[in-house]
């Protein structure tokens, strides 16, 4: 049996976007909230903006629900331009992180109320609403008021409500916000599941990187109105193409230093008197001789008592703390020159067999190809 191709329909020039945003800019007076923006997000895609509060993500959403209208550029969704497209003549449902729901009516109630209001005749309208139901596995809560059930339950209602009119595309605005953790991880895996199962193209506006790297097909990563990478979780995480970005995304080590040596994929970093270069990958932009910062990750950054001589990158420092998270620990080792740097190891043995503890003389290492070399 053949494989399937993975989903990459952005990696495919003939591909045609659901949404485009051409040097899309919204202005309020005179404060730029998005700036130039442009844009493709395809059909079937769990597409992800993420960022700061106050970095643009809501209100590019809320230019595709046509609530904000585009100051310049141009929005379109499925080839047709949405200038002066009111929300309700979009084929475009939004979840909000309030979920909206109507308090006096039944779960049933509140999924069919917006299939009443369209053309649907009354028999379909009970098969979709019964369709729904069993996507979000609510069929035995159909009875039941939003103030008899939990978070999660709402949360599924609402999603249940905002796809039973089959839109093309689904904005979900912080959908998960209002979950407690455990509830918030286990619910992004329904929604990739009912993504999936659905087709619609989703869109979700998030603060969590967690969240977004979990979720999503691809991820716009945005700050002060730009988006200032977009791409897939993992290249994101693992070939940032901005110390923001690096930052951002995850925890990471960042060290400035001076570009001393680039070739086409690896560079070499100047960082501290009597310290060896720092051997990494190559990112965009940069310049021989120019204000560089390496940046790793730090269960790439690999700890021991006895110093390793398999590695160019290796440096010794002193466990200055020790964060326990259970399934691992984060050690923050702190160098001679002052520059701290995590490192985190799995706890594969019980905690009174670990080896190294708080005070201890340390070696850090780690690969040529760990970590990489960005444009200060």
């Amino acid at each position: 049996m053949a494989a399937t191709a993975p989903f990459a329909p952005w990696e495919d020039a003939a591909a045609t976007p659901l949404i485009t945003f051409e040097n899309v800019t919204k202005r309020y007076g005179s404060f730029t909230a998005i700036d130039a923006i442009d844009l493709n997000i395809y059909p079937r895609e769990f597409f992800a903006l993420l960022g700061p509060s106050g970095c643009g993500k809501t209100t590019l959403m809320r230019m595709l629900a046509g609530f904000e209208d585009v100051t310049e550029g141009r929005v379109t969704i499925d080839g047709q331009d949405m200038a002066g497209i009111p929300p309700n003549k979009r084929a475009v449902n939004m979840m909000f992180q309030s979920y909206a729901l109507f308090p006096h009516l039944t779960v049933e109630e509140n999924l069919a109320f917006g299939l009443k209001r369209s053309s649907l005749p009354k028999d379909q309208i009970k098969d979709r609403v019964s369709e729904m139901l069993r996507l979000v596995q609510l069929g035995n809560f159909a009875a039941r008021k939003p103030h008899q059930l939990s978070g999660g339950q709402k949360q599924r209602v609402a999603l249940a409500r905002a796809l039973a009119k089959a839109p093309k595309l689904l904005l979900l605005d912080e959908p998960l916000g209002a979950l407690d953790k455990k509830l918030r991880q286990e619910t992004q895996f329904e929604l990739m599941d009912i993504q999936e199962k659905t087709g619609t193209t989703f869109v979700i506006v998030t603060h969590d990187q967690e969240e977004a790297m979990t979720v999503a097909s691809r991820i716009a990563v945005m700050d002060h109105g730009k988006i200032k990478q977009v791409s897939t979780p993992d290249s994101i995480y693992e070939a940032p193409n901005s110390v923001y970005v690096a930052d951002f995304i995850g925890d990471v080590n960042i060290i400035e230093g001076k570009l001393s040596k680039l070739e086409s994929d690896a560079a070499e970093l100047t960082w501290a008197e009597g310290q060896p270069t720092l051997k990494a990958m190559s990112g965009a932009g940069l310049v021989n001789g120019a204000q560089s910062a390496f940046v790793i990750r730090p269960e790439k950054v690999a700890i021991a008592t006895e110093e390793p001589k398999d590695t160019h990158n290796r440096v010794q420092g002193t466990v200055e703390d020790i964060a326990y998270l259970g399934n691992m620990s984060t050690y923050h080792v702190r160098l001679p020159n002052g520059v701290l740097i995590k490192s985190q190891a799995a706890n594969n043995r019980r905690i009174s067999r670990r080896q190294i503890t708080w005070n201890d003389t340390v070696w850090l290492s780690w690969t040529d190809t760990a970590g990489i070399v960005l444009a200060g």
